[in-house]
This record gives C-alpha cells, structure tokens and sequence, in this order.
C-alpha cells in the first residue's frame, strides 16, 4: 500500500466492513438464522497433521475404494477421495479382526496384526506404536515414534491394510484417522473434513484481540485465532484461557463437597456450584463459604450461568429428565422450572441476554429460544427451536458475545457455529460501528443502529448521514459538530418512529474488527490484511482502519467521503502501543475516499519479537479496543 494511497485493498476492505456491521439475514417470524463454520473440526496438536476426536474403528471396503470410520460416539463414516467424509447409511461390514497373520515373534506382547490380500508378506503390527515386517515377524521396525511419542499421536486403536495395495495403511486413534501410502514412512491427517471434534464448552468469544475459546474433551483450552476462522482452520492449544480455570475451581469443590461438581459460575463476589447428583450450592463471599444446597430435582447439573451486572440473577441447564432449565432470582434462594414445552432430553448449555430477557439453551435436539422476566419469578414462556443449516446433531453448548448481538454454538462433532442473535431482530440497538461494542460515540465516528431500517435519524437540527441499510440494520455517521455528553437522536425506522440517547465523548476510538476477532490491520506497503501467515515485521509500516478519533483539521463535512489527496489530519493527540510500548504514529488523517473511517499509521521498532502482540491506540486519552497482531524480527 502507498503512503498515501490505501487505493483498491483499503476500498475493497472498507467495503467488507461496512457490510459485516449489519448482514442479518433473518426473520423473528421464522427464527431461521444463516449459520456459519467458525473454524474446522481439527486442532493443531504438532503432530503429522491436524488432529480431531477418538475414533474407535477404521476398514476398507472389499474393492478397497472406499474407506470407513467409526468415531468414539458410535457414528460411521465414508470416504472414497480420502478428503471428504461423510454419514454411512449402509457402511461395509467390517472385517473380522481375529483374522491375523501367523509371525515369528511380535514387536512388542499383545500387539494387533494386519496385512493385506495384495501382499501377505508385508505385515503391520498395531500396539503403543506402528510396527512392520517384512520377513515374517523376525524384525520390525517402529513406523510412528519420534523420540519417546508417536507423530500421529496416543491411544492407537485400530489399522486397517488396502487389500488393493500393501504399502496403503490407514490407522484410527485418540487423535482421529491417519493415512500412509508409503507403508509407514510418511504420514497425514484424514482428519479436515471429519465432524469429531468434541467441543464441550465454550470457554469466551471474540473480544481485545481474542478468538473464540472452546473446551475440547481430552485435549483442554483451544483458540481460533483471529483471521483464521475459514471453515477448514485449525484450533490452536492455549495456556490460561479465559474460564479454563474454572477445571482447577471444580476439583477443589468435589473435594469439599464429596461430590463431583460439574458446573461453575462466578459474577463479582457471588458464585454458584452444581453437581452431577443435581445440587446446586450458592456463595456470596467468592466461595469462602456456601448456602445449604437446593436440589433440581433432576439430573446432573450441565452448565450454569450468572450476570455480571444482576449475580443475583442464574440460570442452570440439567441432564434431566423432566426439568431442564432452573432460574433463580434470589441468589439461590429457590430455583424454578423454566422447562416449559422444551422435549425431554438432555440440556448442555444456557446462555441470556438480561436487559432483553431471552434466554438460549444447548439441547441433545439442537438450540431453542425463550423470552422470559429473568429477574422476577413467573411462569415460564414457550420455546422455540432455532436450526437453520445447522448439522442436526446435538448442541453441546451456547453463548451469546459481550454485545449479545452474536450467538455462537458448539455442536457434537461439528465444532462452532455462529449467526446474528434472533432476539435482536426487532429490537432498537446502537452498537459501535468497530467493534459492536457499546462505548460511547465521537463526532464524525460510525455506529450501528441494530434491529430496523433507519430512514433517517435527527438530533435537533444537526441530520446523521446513513450510510448504508437493511432491513435488520442501519450504520450511521455522528455529524462532526455533534456535542456530548449525550444526544437525544430522533430515529424515523421502517418499524416506526424511535428515540435513542446517545452517549458522546469527544474521542471515542475503536479499532475494527470482523465478527470473529481480526482487526482491520495491514501492511502498509502490501495493502493486505497482517494475520499469523501474513505477519508484520521489524522496522516496517502498518496501517490500522478505526473510528471515533473525533474532529479534524481542516474541518471536514459529515457524509462526505474524504478526500483521496491531503486527507483531514485527527485534532486530537494520537499514540499507540504495542505491548504496552510507545509506537511511532506516523499519520492519524480520515481514510481516503471514506465516510467516518480513520487511517492510523504506525512504524514498527527496528527490531521486535517473534509472536503475537497486543496493538492498541489512544486519542487524548482515551484507548481504544486491544487486537492481536502477529511479528516476526
């Protein structure tokens, strides 16, 4: 990208963003959301692939073309190009095992064997590791060890042999299925496009420069790192990941409790504990003491969840049968059944929008919605199942992001799924237009008007451009002569007419990020977007796209796109961190060519670390969001 220029990368981006601020697709009426894949169905544990789920059972069919797998929750599937699986309805019989060939000794005591009607000769041996012979069992040489572990990963369960040709061998383990056509001397993954990637919870969303964390059954905390949410990356493992403590919490209360506890949940100073016999345990004092346990009257407790702003306020999924979601309002005090027309089988997961009062819980048969007066006793509302194309398999777990404007779900096998929250249809929203967040606004910044088709929207006599619209939502630009702290804003919607009080500050910056945590970073001279393959380097320039940097000089007419020569220069003092420490800035102007965008550039330090960083900036002040960038020296 030219210094001055963000020419066709920054116009095709802007773009991009402007979009993602408001592509909702659906209806209330139908409560059909458009889904999509957050991340693959493998994590990157350095082996020879990606890995995913346990599979129990791998066999070829008898004309060797077609592959099967079991997974460890019993589902079969099939692959004949050995990259796209999919759902047996009828698979092969499975070879009987107990067929194996006669060897002089085995490689090590109890191992399987295996060999193939193309070659009895050559002889595989499946035990701790991969072995093969090819002198009938009088010498075996280790196809799978690297130093004192295996490159395709523990827990080896079953090998089967091509009958179409010896040296194709393929292997099911703890870490999926693994495929040689070498006989054992290289190795990968047939593990892309598997759906056995148990996510048991979702641990946190997007947020300050964070991808989406996931709880993985036998494997621990995993990220999707921001700029690599296509439906084919891979989660990265993580150390300390946000709830990911909350394993070390439950230890130690089954220990005081003399019961497995199964779900945890803190806000502030209250915290609440349920266990897999169904009771739930309350503390007020970050668990230095506890209430006398109530009983659910049902199964073990799945998940629980609390407010931040109203603790005294929590909801519980259960095992059930019969009740399925609990509510307290009373901190404890007593719980009750919000079940209502929900089907009897198990509950996994609860999450809620309290200001709003709807409520989402993760079921054996998929996700459902409720409205529901969170913070008052009643009689619970009906249900509504929410699919879409989503996988018709069971939801493991819910949650919606910090604005409640995103709901991300985690299905068995599948991995994560993400769509525009339903209940937010219809409802008037104002988010920052960066990061859906809910900071104040800044004369000459951009936001979202959530839930309507804003025809036009007036504080007093000063008119807020609007600059692009849907049915579902509006972004608009704060006029520049606008003054805080706050404005009241006539809105004329499709819906009707509608008043919002504006919070406004004098900077407000936010740097933008998509729906799924990657800033709107670039390299100042490639014009492309920094991620972990595109990394920014030492001494070089980045450019960073964001709002609410406030006024300019010299003044500059709201609804106008910036000029793409001289643009306007920010008034206010503009600096930047990255670590914490101070960056160069460069230039802090409008973006060219663009309405209510910011051009921040930035020189990197002669010499920086390898890895990811955290990026932020201030204006007078007042920071901005945190996002992760990726440097190499």
């Amino acid at each position: 990208m030219c210094r001055m220029g963000t020419g066709i990368q920054l116009r095709l981006l802007a773009v991009s963003v402007l979009a993602s601020s408001f592509a909702l697709a659906q209806t209330v009426a139908d409560l059909r959301p458009e889904w999509r894949k957050v991340g693959g169905t493998t994590v990157d544990l350095m082996l020879a692939a990606p890995a995913t789920g346990p599979v129990d059972a791998v066999w070829f069919a008898a004309d060797g073309r077609t592959l099967y797998a079991r997974t460890h929750s019993g589902k079969t599937f099939e692959t004949a190009d050995f990259e796209t699986w999919t759902a047996s309805v009828s698979p092969a019989t499975r070879p009987d095992s107990n067929e194996s060939p006669a060897v002089d000794r085995l490689p090590i005591s109890r191992a399987v064997l295996r060999s193939s009607s193309a070659d009895p000769r050559h002889i595989y041996a499946l035990a701790d590791q991969i072995y093969a012979s090819e002198d009938n069992g009088r010498n075996w040489t280790n196809l799978t060890a690297y130093k004192d572990r295996s490159v395709i990963g523990p827990g080896a369960r079953d090998l089967a042999v091509s009958p179409l040709d010896a040296n194709q061998l393929v292997v099911a383990n703890e870490r999926g299925v693994w495929r040689s056509l070498d006989g054992g001397l290289s190795w990968n993954g047939l593990n892309g496009s598997l759906p056995n990637l148990k996510a048991r919870r979702i641990l946190a969303t997007p947020a300050n420069g964070r991808g989406v964390q996931i709880e993985i059954d036998g494997i621990g905390a995993a990220e999707l790192p921001p700029g690599n949410s296509s439906m084919q990356s891979a989660w990265q493992t993580v150390r300390n990941a946000s709830g990911a403590q909350e394993l070390e919490l439950r230890r130690g209360l089954s220990a005081q409790f003399g019961v497995e506890i199964t779900a945890f949940a803190v806000a502030g100073d209250t915290a609440y504990a349920g266990s897999s016999d169904g009771r739930i345990w309350a503390s007020t004092d970050r668990g230095r003491s506890w209430n006398l346990p109530r009983s659910s009257g049902s199964g073990a407790i799945e998940h629980l969840w609390t407010d931040t702003q109203a603790p005294r306020v929590a909801l519980a999924a259960t095992r059930g049968p019969g009740i399925h979601v609990l509510r307290t309002t009373n901190t404890g005090g007593f719980w009750d059944d919000l079940t209502a027309n929900l089907p009897d089988v198990a509950a996994h997961g609860v999450a809620a929008d309290l200001a709003a009062g709807a409520l989402y819980v993760a079921t054996d048969r998929g996700v459902f919605l409720a409205h529901e007066d969170l913070v008052a006793p009643g009689p619970p509302s009906g249900w509504t199942r929410i699919t879409g194309n989503l996988p018709p398999v069971a939801a493991n777990a819910v949650s919606l992001d910090a604005a409640a404007s995103q709901l991300y779900v985690a299905l068995d096998g599948y991995g994560v799924y993400a769509a525009p929250a339903p209940h937010r249809i219809g409802s008037v929203r104002v988010v920052n237009a960066a990061d859906f967040s809910t900071r104040a606004a800044a004369p000459g910044s951009l936001v979202s008007v959530l839930g309507t088709r804003v025809l036009s929207a007036r504080a007093n006599d000063l008119e807020f451009p609007i600059l692009g619209s849907s049915e579902t939502g509006t972004q608009i630009q704060v006029p520049f002569e606008v003054n805080g702290p706050s404005v009241g804003v006539a809105l004329d919607a499709a819906s009707g007419k509608a008043s919002i009080d504006l919070a406004v500050q004098l900077t407000s910056p936010a740097i933008f990020v998509d729906r799924d945590g990657a800033p709107m970073v670039l390299d100042a001279n490639t014009g492309l977007m920094l991620d972990a393959q595109n990394t920014a380097h030492s001494n070089g320039r980045i450019q960073i796209l964001a709002t609410g940097l406030g006024r300019v000089k010299p003044q500059w007419p709201s609804g106008l796109p910036a000029p793409l020569e001289n643009p306007p220069a920010v008034s206010a003092a503009v600096n930047a961190y990255l670590d914490r420490t101070p960056l160069e800035v460069t230039r802090a102007t409008l973006a060219p060519g663009y309405v209510g965008l910011y051009l921040i550039e930035l020189q990197l330090p002669a010499l920086v670390n390898a890895g990811p960083a955290e990026l932020y900036v201030a204006a007078d002040g007042q920071e901005s969001n945190r996002v992760r960038v990726y440097l190499e020296p």
